[in-house]
C-alpha cells in the first residue's frame, strides 16, 4: 500500500492535537468524577492514582453537601448579575469607543488610539488601591455597581473592536450618508450587526475574566449578599471539615457555565481570531 506525502506530518500533527486535548481534558473530568464521588475515604485513597476516575460509587451527595453548607444559589445570582451586566454593557461601549476610533477623522484620535494601546500595558493590581479610594469616597463599597462600573470599559477589548472597524468597508459608509443616515445610525445598524465574530471574541473574553475576579469581590464586598462565585469558593475552602469532594463538587459547578458558553460561541471565536488575527 502506497502511502501518500505528507502522512508522517499528518500523524504527528493530530497526535500532538490528540495529547494537548488530553492534557486540558484529563483534569476537567477528574474534577467531574471527584465531585461524584460520595465516599471521602475512597476518594482520599485514590487520589493519586488512576482509580479515582474509577469510584466505586456514584452520586450527587457532594452536591447537597455544597448547597447545604453554604447559599451557593446567591453567589450564583451574584455572579450571573456581575457577570451579564458588565460583559452586555461592556460590549456596548467599548464597541461604539472603537468605531469613533476607527472611524472619525479628528484631530486628537490618534493620540487617543496611542493611549488605549498603552493602558493596555497597566495591570489592575497598580490601580486597585487608588480604586478602592475611588469607590469609598462614592459610597460603593459592598454593592453591585463597584464591581461592574469599573470593568465595563477595557482598552484590550477597545483594541479589538478598532481592528475590526478598521476593515470596515467605506463604501458602505458613503452608501449609508447617501440614504441620510448619521454615525449613530451607521454604528448600531450596519456596523453592530457585521460585528457578530468579535462581539462573540469580546463576550468570551469579558466573560472569563468577570467569571473568575477574585481579588476585587474580595477588596469591596463583605457576606454572600454581594460576593460572586469565586470569593464564595475561598469562603467554602476556608470551612472545616475539609471534603475534597464537596470542592470538587462547588469547582464543577462554576466550571460548567463557562464551557456551555463557549461551546456556544466557539464556531464565531474561532471565525473572529482567523478574521483578526488575535493571539
Amino acid at each position: 500500500m502506497k502511502l501518500k506525502p505528507g502522512w508522517l506530518r499528518a500523524v504527528l500533527g493530530y497526535g500532538g492535537l490528540i495529547f494537548f486535548a488530553l492534557v486540558f481534558a484529563v483534569p476537567l473530568l477528574y474534577m467531574i468524577v471527584t465531585s461524584l464521588t460520595p465516599n471521602e475515604t475512597e476518594l482520599l485513597r485514590n487520589m493519586a492514582g488512576i482509580r479515582a476516575f474509577f469510584p466505586s460509587e456514584v452520586g450527587l451527595d457532594n452536591y447537597r453537601d455544597v448547597m447545604a453548607r453554604m447559599p451557593f444559589g446567591r453567589y450564583l445570582l451574584n455572579s450571573v448579575i456581575i457577570v451579564g451586566t458588565t460583559v452586555a454593557a461592556g460590549l456596548l461601549v467599548n464597541s461604539a469607543a472603537a468605531f469613533a476610533l476607527a472611524r472619525f477623522r479628528w484631530r486628537y484620535g490618534p493620540a487617543l488610539t496611542a493611549i488605549v494601546v498603552a493602558l493596555m500595558v497597566v495591570p489592575f493590581e497598580a490601580v486597585a488601591v487608588p480604586l478602592l479610594l475611588l469607590a469609598n469616597r462614592l459610597g460603593w463599597l459592598i454593592s453591585y455597581q463597584v464591581q461592574i462600573v469599573p470593568f465595563v470599559a477595557n482598552p484590550f477589548f477597545i483594541y479589538l473592536f478598532y481592528q475590526f472597524f478598521l476593515k470596515f468597508p467605506r463604501d458602505l459608509e458613503e452608501a449609508a450618508f447617501l440614504d441620510g443616515a448619521g454615525w449613530f445610525r451607521i454604528y448600531w445598524q450596519i456596523a453592530l450587526p457585521l460585528s457578530g465574530p468579535i462581539i462573540s471574541s469580546v463576550a468570551i473574553l469579558q466573560f472569563l475574566w468577570q467569571w473568575g475576579a477574585f481579588l476585587w469581590p474580595l477588596m469591596v464586598t463583605r457576606g454572600p449578599e454581594y460576593r460572586p462565585l469565586t470569593v464564595g469558593m475561598q469562603v467554602f475552602f476556608g470551612q472545616h471539615p475539609r471534603h475534597w469532594g464537596d470542592i470538587m463538587a462547588f469547582a464543577t459547578m462554576m466550571t460548567v457555565p463557562v464551557l456551555i458558553l463557549f461551546a456556544v460561541l466557539q464556531r464565531r471565536f474561532v471565525a473572529s481570531v482567523a478574521e483578526s488575527g488575535m493571539k
